[in-house]
């Protein structure tokens, strides 16, 4: 078994790509000694990785081995042929990335731009604040206007005080009746009070 390695040492490509195609290991293990160094720099220039060129010149020599029988010395020499093997598969891998993420992209950009779960947030949202307004719709307007002053305007108890030209104790008195109207509101209606 040894002297037969030996012999294909000697052999030419062409006669490793026949014994190959009538099933001989041997013979394409030369062939793949001799040519996977070039086949490796193709495919790094091509994949710009490592771990993908591997896998392209281990994909362009399983074709080989599978396809040595269809090999024809008119054609090129069989090492262009296997550098062209792993050149087309490696334009079809590239060809099929950009497609994925192409597709992917497509997706992406026809999806909401919202998740569900921040779609969701901002219909909870937007319902609290309607329900704020249903109930501070029942409030009488002097506390409606000193709760606006307050929680929308952003006003101290004495600033409302003086704007109103009210006495500080009447201000917090309403303050605090407007917002026991407000919660009752939300008790009677058994919704969750907003926070």
């Amino acid at each position: 078994m040894v002297d037969r390695g030996r012999q294909y040492l000697l052999l030419a490509d062409e006669e490793l790509i026949s014994l190959a195609g009538q099933g001989e290991a041997q013979a394409f293990a030369v062939l793949y000694d001799r040519h996977s160094r070039a086949a490796y720099s193709l495919a790094y220039r091509m994949m710009g990785e490592k771990q993908a060129a591997e896998d392209l010149v281990q994909d362009g020599f399983l074709k080989v081995w599978r396809g040595a029988e269809g090999y024809r010395v008119e054609r090129g020499s069989v090492r262009t042929w296997i550098l062209s093997i792993v050149h087309n598969r490696g334009i079809d891998q590239l060809r099929s990335t950009a497609s994925r993420r192409r597709t992917q992209e497509k997706v992406e950009a026809s999806a909401p731009v919202s998740q569900p779960s921040e779609a969701f947030a901002e219909t909870w949202r937007n319902s609290q604040r309607e329900q704020v307004r249903e109930a501070l719709g029942t409030l009488p307007q002097e506390q409606l206007r000193i709760l606006e002053l307050a929680y929308f305007s952003g006003y101290t108890h004495v600033e409302i005080a003086e704007l109103l030209g009210l006495p500080l104790g009447t201000v917090k008195g309403r303050m605090r009746l407007g917002l026991k109207k407000v919660r009752d509101y939300f008790d009677s209606a058994d919704v969750a009070v907003p926070r």
